[in-house]
Order: C-alpha cells, then structure tokens, then sequence
C-alpha cells in the first residue's frame, strides 16, 4: 500500500511538470539525476579480485533521479533510486534493488510548516540528532515520518518529529521522536561594527526499541555470568544544549549532550565466560556524553579556530545491533583537517563514538596580495591516554603572477592503524608528506595544473620492511579547456617496499603503480566523466565517518545534471 502511494507521488510530479509549459506561474519544477557506473578488471596482484564484481558481475550501477514540484507554498519531491551489482553498500559484495529511496509533501503557512515522508534533518551540530545523505558512502538515514514547525516568532521556533530511520528501500523497527527550541537574541546595536548576538537552542531525542530487538539482545545477556547482566530499557533519550555566540570578528559555538543509560555493545570491554577465562567485547549498559566547542576569529588578515571535543559512551543508532555506518542517529563533529590531496588524505581517523577526547587548532595569515601561510596541528586520544591521530599540517600559496601560482607544504601524522582498520598488532603508522601545487594560467579560458606528493613512512621493526604498503610517490596533470574539456592523468607508485606490499611467485616484493586517466565534459548544467582507475585499498571517508574499502581496477562513468 505504501509503495503504491509512493508511485502515484511520483506520477503526480510528473504531470505537474506538463503543467509548466501553459502555466508558468502556477509553480516550478526542479530535477536531478546522477549515475556512476563501473567496469570491474580483474587485478590479483593489487588485491581487485575474490568479490561478486570481479568474479562475475564485471559490471555495476548505481543512479538516482530527483524531482521536485513547488507551487502555492506546496512543496513536493520524490526520488527515484536504482542500484545494479553495485558495491557501494559493501565494497566486499554486490547489491542489486530499485524503487523510491524517498519522497515528501511539505506546506508552508505563515507560522506553520507541515512535512510528511522522508525528512533530512539535525539538531545542534547534529551530536544526538542527524538525518542526512552521504552517497559516496550510501549513507540516507533520513527519517520516515512527520516534522512540524511552528514559528512562536521572527526569533524563536519550535521543531517536533517523529517517525522511523530509512535504509535502503526499508525501515528500521526501533521508533524516533524528537523535539527542539531554537532562537536568536541580539544585545547590541546591528548599526555598530560589534554588537553581541546568540543563537541558543535545546533538543531532545528519543529512541523506543521494539519488542523483537529487546528478545534478541536481552538472549545474548541471559548468558552472561551474574555480575555482568543487566535488564533492558525499551526507550533511551538523547538531550542536548547548544549556543552560538558572535561579536565582532569573534564566533564561538558550544555544545553539550548527554544520552540516557541504554544498551550497546562495547568491544573492549572484558566479558567472563561461565569456565571464568575472557574475551573482548559484551553488552553494557551506560550513559554517555559529549561536549564540543569551536571558538573562531577573523580579521586583519588573520583567521584562528581552536576546537576541541570529548566523547564517551555515545554509540546511539535506531537499532544497537546495527554497526559500522548503518542505523546511526548521531553525528559527532570530526577534529582533524579536510584534507584533499591523494597522500595527505590516505591516513583519515574515523570519529569514535565511545572514547575519544581531541583538539585542532587553525591558524591562517594573509601576509600580502601574494603570499599566505597556513598551519593546522589537530592530536586525537581515547580517554585512556592512547595515542589515535596526530596531525600537522603547514601550507604556504604564492601568487607569483596572475598566470602563476605555486602551493606547498608538509604534512607530519601518526596513524592508529590498529584501531582504525582493525589490524591487530601493527604499530603506529607514521608518516612525512610533502607536496606541490603549480597552477599554470595558458590563457584566458586554459590552464594547465600539475601536483605531487612524497610519503614517507616509518619503519615496522617486526616485519623487517617499512610501515603498510612503504613509501609513495604521486604525481597529476590536469588540463583544464573551459568551459567544457577537463583532462586529468596520474600516478601513485610505490616507491619501496613495506609489510603489507604484494609478492610474486618468487616471494619477491612488487613495487606497484596506481595510474589513472579522467576526462571531464561539461556542457551547461550536466557533466560528465570516464576514468580508467587502478587505487589502492584505503580507507574513505566523508565528514568523519570512515570505512575502509578494497583495491579497485576498472573503469568509471559518471553523470552529473541536473533542471
């Protein structure tokens, strides 16, 4: 019955698209679509092999089609997903199914806004709350239900909501409610300079286990030993209070969350078998808490952000038997630096939910016209003291000319590549990089681009080789002919070899190459792209929230447009 409605949504889109061409003030329509599509070539010796697509499937797909209508204050979307041998759910395996991954009618009155369906959306910076998309990781836990705001006035408004998490073309059992307040006060006078605003605001979130959930779970702790058992709750509440303060060239935002004792499994914990010997990893039940602060200034030439965060306890998903990136309704702010360079970004530390205590700390400066330096140094423990992430990283940008401007710098990390990727006994990665960037301005509408990067590793005393996969070298070439034609060719080669580098026959070690060719056309508001790509397992991430994915040998096509 559902699906059913959800087809007619999409249907009535569609004919109110015909009503445009004749009455053009009767609303508007927008759409998207986006495919990306793979051709799997075997490679054994880079580790692309023994999963579905090499296999057999040698082909996958995966696209999305957006439409949206609004008029009179109506607004009306739907979404139409299609996935086909695609390994972006599991990069180990091959997932096929297709039909409406999400709709919504929402209205707007003056005061009040009603939305029914599938709702993106976060409380605060998201810490006990967060729906939203992520596709390079196929991360939508939109939430399936109804959200009403309410505007109490042009300063404060009141947010319910409720309904169940989304996956895939499905949703979780567990039922999630929630609620906040939000405002904005001004102390000062907004025809000075500076003047002092705030922008505070409370939230709340609950979670109600169904009764299957509480069966499975509560099977595994009746055969814990006397000590470790505990009964079960069926509702856990999330609350939040956050605040946002501006004066002048100052900003700083400030936010505390705490989470009801609630049932999750914790894998460094210590659980007694019945002939009293242990193994990692029980059920507990505990409360957690996280507290987060960015503080910012920027002026003069000089941009300065500290943050820090402590998290503990605060794995909070629509069902606790999910793990890695399914059912979560948390989103917890990483702390280390967005980096984009293939080498600089190859070590991400995914955010930990249950210890994790960090800092980062931004400085910029723009010396003149021309020059401009930039540090950022971010160090990420457990609340154990153990060591997970150090980073610093330097950037200096000259422009020496208006055709020529040069980027450099060096990046120093330590990895905790034992947590992070669950590779039990390895130690510490550390690792040097640095890099250059040369951008070339031909002409008006050409440029020519050129970067590298050197990593080098540390040494892993029990293996006899160096850290990983070794030392790296990276060079690219991108050829840029607006507004159309982008050309983009590289190479990741591994410079000497380390522990995890693949051998031959003769038990010798392969010192790999990792090229890749793009080519890139735009026309208008589409674009289009196919890559022949050979990459090294690694980890990915997006926002913090990481995985770790396997070698990839093929070829890509990807589809960007949107109307």
């Amino acid at each position: 019955m559902i699906k059913n409605c959800q087809y007619l949504l999409l249907l009535l889109c569609l004919l109110s698209s015909t009503l445009i061409t004749a009455q053009e003030d009767k609303g508007s329509f927008t759409g998207g679509f986006q495919t990306s599509a793979n051709v799997f070539i075997r490679d054994s010796l880079i580790g692309a092999f023994n999963i579905p697509q090499y296999d057999s499937g040698l082909f996958g797909v995966q696209s999305w089609l957006d439409l949206g209508y609004n008029l009179n204050g109506f607004d009306l979307s739907v979404r139409f997903d299609m996935f086909n041998n695609s390994n972006l759910l599991n990069p180990n395996d091959s997932y096929t199914d297709e039909g409406v991954g999400r709709w919504h009618i929402e209205k707007r009155m003056e005061k009040l806004s009603i939305k029914i369906g599938h709702i993106y959306d976060q409380i605060g910076s998201g810490i006990i709350y967060r729906a939203y998309e992520e596709r390079p990781l196929l991360i939508d836990n939109a939430l399936y239900g109804g959200r009403l705001i309410y505007r109490l006035s042009d300063e404060w408004e009141l947010k319910a909501f409720a309904g169940r998490q989304r996956f895939l073309f499905s949703e979780y059992e567990p039922t999630i409610k929630g609620a906040t307040l939000e405002g904005f006060i001004d102390l000062g006078d907004p025809e000075k300079d500076r003047h002092l605003t705030l922008a505070p605001g409370i939230g709340m979130v609950n979670r109600t286990l169904n009764q299957e959930a509480v069966n499975q779970i509560g099977s595994s702790i009746r055969n814990y030993v006397e000590e470790q058992r505990f009964g079960l709750k069926r509702n856990t509440f999330a609350y939040s209070l956050y605040n946002t303060v501006h004066y002048g060239s100052l900003s700083w935002y400030a936010e505390a969350a705490y989470k009801s004792g609630e049932s999750f499994f914790n894998p460094f914990k210590e659980l007694i078998l019945s002939d009293g010997s242990t193994t990692d990893g029980r059920w507990v039940r505990e409360a957690g808490t996280v507290f987060y602060s960015s503080l910012s200034y920027a002026g003069n030439g000089l941009g300065i952000t500290v943050e820090g965060k402590r998290t503990e306890n605060f794995e909070f998903r629509a069902d606790p038997q999910l793990t890695l990136l399914r059912g979560l309704i948390t989103y917890i702010p990483p702390m280390n630096r967005n980096n984009t360079y293939r080498l600089t970004a190859r070590y991400s530390p995914a955010t930990q939910l249950l210890s994790e205590q960090a800092f980062q700390v931004d400085v910029k400066y723009r010396w003149n016209k021309k020059l401009t330096t930039l540090v950022n140094v971010s160090t990420i423990n457990s609340l154990e003291g153990e060591k997970l992430y150090r980073e610093i990283y330097t950037e200096l940008f000259y422009k020496y000319s208006r055709k020529l401007q040069l980027k450099g710098g060096l990046q120093m990390v330590n990895y905790n590549q034992e947590l992070y990727e669950v590779k039990p006994g390895v130690p510490l990665v550390e690792t040097i990089t640095p890099y250059v960037d040369i951008l070339y301005k031909i002409g008006r509408k050409k440029s020519l681009r050129f970067e590298s990067q050197l990593m080098f590793i540390g040494e892993d005393e029990k293996a006899g080789f160096k850290q990983d996969y070794g030392n790296w070298v990276f060079a690219l070439l991108e050829l840029n002919l607006a507004p159309h034609w982008s050309f983009v060719a590289s190479d990741m080669y591994n410079s000497s070899a380390g522990k995890n580098t693949p051998t031959n026959a003769d038990g010798e070690k392969q010192l790999l190459h990792y090229p890749r060719f793009d080519i890139y056309y735009t026309q208008k508001t589409n674009r289009f792209s196919l890559s022949y790509i050979k990459q090294v397992e690694g980890i990915v991430c997006s926002g913090g929230i990481c995985r770790l994915e396997p070698a990839f040998s093929g070829f890509n096509f990807t589809l960007n447009s949107t109307f």
